[in-house]
């Protein structure tokens, strides 16, 4: 019969939370009754709290309980009632009364307190008197000096604890054994839990993150130990849903009396009704090895001197905890599988009589439970090999299965690199080395996990791929090493110049260990990389720092695998340099961090895009934003607005040209209103990755491979086709397809206007979402690639996550009607709340020397008066044309951080040379804003005012070409009014 894959990814992130919930019960504090002379036999090497803590710590697991003993029966009732204890050890010589007394006693008034007792010797046990109730104590064990009977009882008690709501909500397994023998028990039960725990955290270990280990490990299986017939029935009857396992003595009490088939018989019995269910019999009498064989089942002599080798072969072949054995009909070892990755590959090749024998036998499913893969272990187990069609179709079901187990692992969760077991085409988020993420890349992983916490969001657009690009962070400590090892300290300390910095940096060597799994790494991946920066301050919650380091990108298509490698270090090397540049420390200088405090993950993203000729480029990038800064009618602040661009991110995120508009309202554009507006407004270039050719050096400078096109020199390529309208001279109309002869025009109609994919809708719920996690306005980068007009293709790629700088208003600021009257400078839309009144200095762009081609020159200008004024500590008001901050100097001022390191205030004038929007969705304004410096815009529709008589009437303290610097006699008052964004400048 056919048979679909199943899609496991909901049951595996259900059940990866349900870890969380496992083994709530936890044995934390034990109270041990003893009398000193026990308590000296058993302590005399080492306390009983010490040797605990040593098991703990031995088998790296986590929490040991703490121990409190008192000599006392009356002393342990009293601190019974004044301490929370859940675990009570009790040696049988007490003062006051014996143990048995003591247990009953506990019950009375705490019936569900576990009560142990821990005796020397049997003898002072056994037999019973016939009328001593031994109600009160609920396992008996014998002490023969081996601490890891410590580590057992603690684990069994809390097994015990929690089995009925750990199998409830894992489904976690359960081994069952059957001994009615304190001393075996006492003896065989540490055997068995130290293999348990040991053989789960080697398979655990494999390709999993220090969290996963931990979690899964509560997932192990429960260990429940009877001592009777009757007992064992119910155990398996009740459990038999979870069972792994049984263990059985062969003889044990039966309806009261010993039997010396009791274990025989339960086996059999348990053989009938779970035939594929491992089962060992133990017996001190070799004769029973043919019971064992009639079951059938393995057998274990008691008295073996290889006992611990020949259980822990039994856990490794029959539990599913060593390699997953590929074995022909007749017992023929043909292959093994160490891994998920490794069997995925082996049950493609493995013959069918191989597969056939396994299938039938659940043997995959046994093997995935001892990895706690419990969701695809149960569908594994739900499937018969005859509901197949032929053994080709049950091997793709299987590696299939698999497979998709292996790639869901992935999602949401940030794992470590391991060199042995890395598989690229399934790698979703990897960290080399045990330091900090950094900013940048920890945004990224909370976006990869919040969205595969809410799966709702793939079920609302189940045509689009929505993901994170595939992610590998080498941590701080790879900065931090590199740095250490070329003893590079002294450049944050020194004023190099950039270009000086990065020479320094290539010139030096990347630490052994990181060259090592780069090398690992790059052997496997072939698609465009972007190298990004992710220091630790950066996209903080009130310095994001975004923007000010470097991020490269190459097209790592050399044929040369050195070459390749080459590449990737030299960008690893640039962006590392980036973090002493002059740029990020006066950012940091302004934010009273120090650059030494700063230190420096690099991102290695997959890049996404098609090629297109020799080009790589996504069909669209943008920014999101949850909160406007300048909504119009029927938008609302928190309805938020997009930019998007064609090609690269960088065209928006450096405030080129692009297409603004709100999500809940797309087709509302005020900037494209007419056909002359289209014309001026629409993005006329865009940013794209040149293919290197192989013989050509890989160029790391300036845009890092990154050419700005025209946007009509890519009239034949799918994504302007698709995205563009064309302009009509004749008709002095631009059609809604880019699929007529004419000059084509980026509208993005067929987006925002007749939805061939969902990106407003799906805006909105992305930015919602991560105001939700993040508990703030939230920024987010992404792309989208639509393929080629081959192969069309739905994906949305989660770029980044930042919080934004717009909080409410802390206290209310009014603004009078004659305040706006002796005004210097009137705006309605201003950035900030509060009163500023300590800037009396302000650098303006003369307006009647104001030319477009100059603007470079002005930036270089206004950076030498804000470096005098920077060393008189004088914050001042910067007032010029256009977009601050603007890549394209033909829309705006280029100013960087360095040239305007001091400002205290901002304004930008509406200039009508420059057909710009109000800056929104940059670097420069998310910095800007996250520093609280107002950024004030004047606009000329009549409603604002600048008084250019005031300012031309102040003292001159210095003058250029194009600016000029004024001293004010007392102090400017600078207003905001953050709720209505007004502002009105006082002299």
């Amino acid at each position: 019969m056919p048979f679909k894959t199943k899609d496991l990814s909901g049951e595996f992130y259900a059940h990866f939370k349900i870890f969380h919930e496992l083994m709530s019960i936890k044995v934390r504090e034990i109270l041990l009754v003893s009398s000193p002379y026990d308590a000296f036999i058993m302590e005399e090497d080492g306390s009983l709290a010490s040797r605990i803590i040593n098991e703990y710590s031995g088998l790296n697991l986590s929490l040991p309980p703490r121990v409190i003993r008192t000599d006392s029966a009356a002393e342990a009732l009293s601190l019974l009632k004044r301490i929370r204890f859940d675990l009570v050890i009790t040696m049988p010589r007490l003062h006051e009364m014996d143990a048995f007394q003591l247990g009953l006693a506990i019950k009375k008034s705490k019936p569900h307190l576990p009560v142990i007792l821990l005796s020397h010797s049997i003898r002072g046990i056994y037999p019973f008197p016939e009328n001593k109730d031994c109600s009160g104590i609920d396992k008996i064990y014998i002490w023969s000096g081996n601490s890891d009977l410590l580590l057992a009882l603690v684990k069994n008690t809390e097994d015990r604890l929690n089995i009925d709501s750990d199998t409830r909500k894992a489904m976690v397994r359960v081994l069952v054994l059957i001994e009615d023998s304190p001393t075996y028990y006492s003896t065989f039960l540490p055997l068995i839990y130290k293999e348990i725990v040991q053989q789960t955290q080697a398979v655990l270990g494999v390709g999993l993150n220090e969290e996963h280990r931990l979690l899964r490990m509560r997932s192990r299986p429960k260990i429940l130990l009877a001592v009777n017939y009757d007992e064992a029935s119910e155990m398996i009857q009740k459990y038999q849903p979870y069972l792994i396992g049984v263990i059985s003595d062969t003889r044990f009490p039966r309806s009261g009396r010993l039997d010396d088939n009791a274990g025989a018989a339960l086996l059999t019995r348990v053989r009938k009704e779970i035939p594929d269910l491992p089962l060992l019999l133990l017996s001190s009498d070799p004769k029973n090895q043919v019971k064992a064989d009639e079951i059938p089942a393995t057998f274990l002599n008691k008295n073996s001197p290889d006992l611990l080798t020949e259980l822990h072969g039994f856990f490794l072949n029959h539990l599913g905890f060593g390699d997953f054995v590929f074995r022909m009909p007749d017992g023929t070892e043909i292959d093994r599988a160490s891994s998920l990755r490794s069997l995925e590959q082996k049950v493609s090749t493995v013959p069918d009589e191989s597969l056939l024998y396994h299938a039938r036998r659940n043997h995959f499913s046994n093997w995935l439970m001892a990895r706690s893969e419990i969701a695809l272990a149960s569908a594994f187990r739900k499937v018969q090999a005859s509901d197949f069609g032929s053994v080709s179709e049950m091997r793709t079901f299987l590696a299939s299965s698999i497979r998709r187990l292996r790639k869901v692992q992935q999602k949401g969760i940030v794992a470590r690199f391991n060199a042995q077991n890395f598989d690229a085409e399934i790698m979703d988020f990897v960290k080399i080395g045990d330091g900090s993420l950094g900013g940048k890349a920890r945004g990224l992983a909370f976006s990869s996990a919040l969205l595969h916490q809410n799966l709702s969001l793939f079920e609302k657009y189940p045509d689009v791929t929505i993901q994170i690009p595939r992610t590998l962070v080498i941590t701080t400590r790879g900065f931090e090493s590199f740095i250490q090892q070329n003893h590079l300290e002294y450049c944050a300390k020194c004023d190099l110049p950039d270009e000086r910095v990065s020479e320094i940096f290539l010139s030096a060597r990347m630490p052994d260990w990181i060259m090592a799994e780069l090398e690992v790494f790059l052997s496997q991946v072939r698609y465009p990389l972007a190298v990004r920066s992710s220091s630790l301050l950066e996209d903080a919650q009130y310095q994001p720092y975004a923007g000010l380091y470097d991020t490269y990108m190459i097209s790592n298509n050399h044929l040369d695998f050195t070459r390749r490698l080459d590449h990737l270090v030299m960008a690893i090397k640039r962006v590392y340099a980036s973090t002493y540049h002059e740029n990020p420390r006066a950012f940091s200088r302004s934010t009273m961090h120090q650059p030494q405090e700063e230190s420096m993950a690099v991102i290695i993203q997959q890049l996404v895009g098609e090629v297109y000729g020799e080009y790589f480029y996504p069909a669209l990038s943008g920014v999101a934003q949850s909160y406007n800064f300048y909504p119009f009618s029927p938008m609302s602040a928190e309805d938020g607005i997009a930019h998007i661009a064609l090609g690269f991110g960088k065209t928006v995120v450096e405030g080129e040209k692009s297409i603004r508009f709100c999500p809940r309202y797309p087709s509302v554009l005020p900037q494209f209103s007419s056909v002359e507006d289209i014309l001026a407004n629409a993005q006329k270039h865009f940013y794209a990755l040149k293919i290197c050719n192989y013989t050509e050096p890989c160029n790391l400078t300036g845009n890092s491979n990154l050419e700005k096109r025209e946007v009509n020199d890519a009239d034949e390529e799918f994504p302007l086709r698709l995205l563009s309208g064309t302009y009509s001279p004749d008709e002095h109309r631009i059609r809604d397809s880019g699929g007529f002869h004419g000059h084509k025009i980026l509208t993005f109609a067929q987006i925002l206007k007749y939805k061939i994919f969902p990106l407003p809708e799906l805006l909105m719920d992305m930015i919602a979402l991560g105001g939700k996690g993040m508990g703030c306005p939230v920024e987010i980068e992404f792309a989208v690639n639509l393929g080629t007009e081959f192969q069309r293709k739905k994906e949305f790629f989660f770029l980044q996550m930042r919080p934004m700088a717009a909080e409410e208003s802390h206290f209310d600021i009014s603004i009078a009607p004659e305040d706006e009257r002796i005004a210097i400078c009137v705006s309605g839309q201003a950035l900030g709340n509060g009163r500023n009144d300590v800037i009396s200095d302000v650098v303006y762009i003369k307006p009647e020397s104001f030319a477009l081609e100059a603007m470079s020159q002005m930036a270089e200008e206004i950076g030498r008066i804000n470096a005098a004024l920077v060393k008189e500590k004088r914050p001042y008001l910067l007032i010029g044309p256009g977009r601050w901050g603007s890549a394209d100097r033909w829309l705006g001022i280029p100013v960087q951080w360095r040239h305007i390191s001091g400002v205290g205030a901002i304004v930008e004038l509406h200039d009508s040379s420059l057909k710009v929007e109000s800056s929104q969705g940059s670097h420069f304004l998310q910095n800007i804003t996250s520093l609280g410096i107002p950024y004030i815009t004047i606009s000329d529709d009549g409603q604002d005012k600048i008084d250019w008589a005031w300012f031309q009437s102040q003292q001159d303290v210095q003058e250029t070409a194009y600016v000029r610097h004024i001293r004010a006699r007392s102090p400017l008052t600078i207003t905001i009014d953050g709720r209505n964004s007004r502002c009105v400048i006082l002299p």
